[in-house]
């Protein structure tokens, strides 16, 4: 479809046909100054300045200016590489309710989320750069020597194919052709569930961690990317609109938000008896985990700020509160980043067997781990430069729906 158009209008006038909005600075870094947008506006800039010092860091020391180990190998920055790409997904899941499957109501964010995702994933990538060590080298190999039985090489392939059908998607939408971005919307869609529900499985794959093991998180990632995926649809309308929402975004938010009850009442079933069939019959290095688990402050951030307080606040006002979900969509991405920080810290609480054995004299019950200041600067920096992405996207485009939508 795209080469066809291509074909007609020849590359150059393909890309020019693509309506931008023109802008100078004036209007690139005008903004309304308010307290929240200066605010915002200082902790984009601060973020970056931090990704910069960060990665300097990085590119200085290497992995030193990490404090991950061998006992603990996965840290911070795949923590929030995850977190990137679940909210990519699900602002993917989003976007497609409108485009894709034809729900007249949800056409309003389809471009928007769609932009989203976009970012979103790019902001992940940029993080994981700096976890990987040599990305270029990586995806030169990634190509002339795949590894088919590998999870993380079908990751990694998964997702440089959905970008791709996410760019091409997004285009589409801006010209208006709503029959080619629904054929790339679907096809992205289901490539970015294939790479989702495959990122859950290079938890699920890990034997050697019995925690993880096992077909929860290929399904766990999918329903946590949706219920994401909400969570920022109701930021992002909250912040077009500045809580000021016109009837038809009322009625789009508050369907979405009898969604997003019904996800969390699922997710908070899953993880019940994911707990409790973990805690059953005393398996060693899964039991003494969930019950460690269940002793953490950060599980239970997981679980009162992405699952208690927006399905309350949702079940209480039948999700018509949205600007009340609008706050408790910011509480639930704070959620949201404990649970993927949770994820890969706890899938490492224990020692393996081979390195109590080989490794230590006296091998300690639980390892230990807390960020460098270079792996916070990255993170946030990776924030800020999806933010700064996003907002030059509202810039340069029109996210909104067309009049005849």
């Amino acid at each position: 479809m795209m080469a066809e158009a291509i074909k007609k209008q020849g590359i150059k006038e393909f890309i020019t046909s693509i309506p931008f909005k023109k802008i100078g600075l004036k209007e690139l870094f005008g903004f309304e100054k308010t307290p929240v947008n200066i605010l915002i506006a200082l902790s984009v800039i601060a973020f970056l300045a931090m990704f910069a010092i960060g990665v300097t860091t990085y590119l200085m020391h290497g992995h030193h200016a990490y404090n991950v180990t061998r006992e603990h190998p996965w840290g911070l920055l795949i923590a929030v590489y995850i977190f990137f790409v679940v909210s990519s997904t699900g602002l993917c899941i989003v976007g497609s309710l409108g485009d894709v499957f034809g729900f007249k109501d949800y056409m309003m964010i389809s471009k928007r989320a769609i932009f989203g995702s976009i970012v979103t994933i790019i902001a992940g990538f940029a993080v994981i750069a700096f976890e990987i060590g040599h990305p270029v080298t990586m995806m030169i190999y990634n190509v002339l020597t795949p590894g088919l039985t590998s999870a993380i090489w079908w990751m990694g392939t998964l997702y440089g194919l959905y970008l791709t059908f996410m760019i091409v998607e997004f285009v589409f939408l801006l010209k208006n052709d709503m029959k080619s971005a629904k054929i790339f919307g679907l096809i992205g869609l289901l490539v970015g569930l294939a790479a989702h529900s495959n990122l859950g499985s290079v938890f699920g794959f890990l034997n050697a961690r019995p925690i993880s093991n096992g077909v929860f998180y290929p399904t766990y990632f999918i329903l946590t990317a949706f219920i994401t995926g909400i969570f920022i649809a109701f930021i992002m309308m909250g912040f077009r609109y500045k809580l000021k929402f016109p009837e038809n975004a009322k009625i789009m938010l508050t369907n979405l938000a009898k969604i997003q009850g019904l996800l969390i009442s699922i997710l908070i079933f899953f993880v019940t008896w994911k707990m409790l069939t973990d805690i059953y019959g005393s398996m060693p290095d899964r039991a003494d985990v969930a019950i460690h688990i269940l002793g953490s402050w950060t599980f239970w951030a997981e679980v009162i700020l992405a699952m208690a307080i927006p399905l309350v606040i949702i079940l209480a006002s039948s999700g018509r509160a949205v600007n009340t979900l609008f706050f408790a969509s910011l509480s639930g991405m704070i959620g949201v980043f404990f649970m993927r920080y949770n994820l890969v810290h706890d899938t490492q609480l224990k020692p393996l067997q081979m390195l109590k054995k080989t490794e230590y004299q006296l091998s300690p019950e639980w390892i230990h781990y807390f960020p460098s200041s270079a792996e916070i600067m990255i993170s946030l920096g990776g924030l800020g430069l999806c933010l700064a992405m996003y907002y030059a996207g509202t810039k340069f485009f029109n996210l909104d729906a067309d009049e005849h939508h």
